[in-house]
């Protein structure tokens, strides 16, 4: 090899600069070991978070398949079914909801979803089933129609009920809750912590509520806005004669538990009433029912052996 290509310029520049650069890398202060400690408590204070997560899909995993696939599969379904329909119908839908509760935690889009479903099941076994029938010669065309009409029909009439079954509940606790809220403002209880302990001790609609204004109330919700939004969430009219009053007596800086007394006296008055009410029209409907179920049977028993020679007589005279 030769000489000067080794001791070139060129070559002892390179050398030169190689030994620099390693003699800095060497005297260089180790951050391997902070790194590695930053690290490590990263991963320390991330455990709680990783822990949950993975336990909840710990959870996932072992909850059955039809929560797991077909439930968030069949709930996309129903919403994009529902989004198909007019945008007032789903609005009106989604204030029944609230008032039934929200049941199955469902929109109003998700139920009009349900409504299309029952719809076209309606019209599948009205087409199948009902349309064979062969003593009714429309069969074939007003099965499919009242398949599709029951179909559509149906859920609404489930939500109905459900409405009527949440406020009849409301109406017959809105006594005993007033009753209490008034014992405890009068042991020097907030309003708002009153309607607190109220929630906690009752389990049902009227709980629920009560916790939801008290919780719009610590959002910043004036007391008489969120007084409001439970009436029109409940549509009971006891209880939006009670926020009537309570809003009016909050403006006008009345005692509350003055009212309450007063608005609980009243509530049990017209529960008494109502009870009453049943009880006077319990005796038309027990006629109705023996009209209808007890007073046939009586008669086949009692006159049931005497139409044979009831209609052997009338033969006779006949001939």
């Amino acid at each position: 090899m030769n000489p000067d290509l080794i001791f070139s310029p060129l070559t002892v520049a390179g050398l030169l600069a190689l030994g620099v650069f390693a003699l800095v890398v060497a005297l260089r202060p180790s951050h391997a070991a902070r790194t590695v400690d930053d690290r490590l408590a990263n991963l320390v204070a991330g455990a709680p978070e990783r822990s949950q997560q993975q336990a909840a899909s710990a959870d996932a995993v072992r909850e059955p398949f039809v929560q797991r696939v077909l439930a968030p599969a069949f709930r996309q379904l129903i919403h994009t079914l529902g989004a198909m329909m007019p945008p007032q119908t789903a609005e009106r839908l989604n204030e029944q909801l609230v008032i039934a509760g929200r049941p199955g935690n469902l929109t109003g889009l998700d139920f009009l979803g349900i409504r299309v479903l029952a719809a076209a099941a309606g019209l599948l076994f009205g087409f199948f089933y009902l349309s064979k029938m062969t003593m009714i010669p429309q069969a074939p065309l007003l099965g499919p129609i009242g398949g599709l009409l029951f179909g559509y029909m149906l859920p609404n009439n489930w939500l109905q009920g459900r409405m009527k079954q949440r406020q009849d509940t409301i109406t017959r606790a809105l006594p005993d809750a007033l009753d209490m809220l008034t014992i405890c403002v009068e042991a020097g209880l907030a309003f708002e912590s009153a309607m607190q302990r109220v929630s906690e001790q009752w389990k049902g609609g009227l709980s629920e509520e009560f916790a939801r204004v008290v919780s719009e109330i610590r959002l910043g919700v004036p007391r008489g806005q969120a007084l409001r939004r439970l009436s029109q969430r409940c549509e009971v009219p006891d209880v939006s004669s009670f926020v009537a009053v309570l809003v009016q007596a909050d403006s006008m800086g009345t005692s509350i538990a003055n009212v309450l007394r007063s608005q609980a006296d009243q509530m049990r008055v017209l529960r008494r009433q109502r009870a009453e009410e049943k009880a006077n029209k319990a005796p038309i409907k027990v006629i109705m029912a023996m009209l209808m179920f007890i007073f046939p049977a009586l008669f086949i028993v009692i006159l049931g052996p005497a139409v044979p020679k009831i209609i052997e007589a009338f033969g006779g005279m006949g001939k």
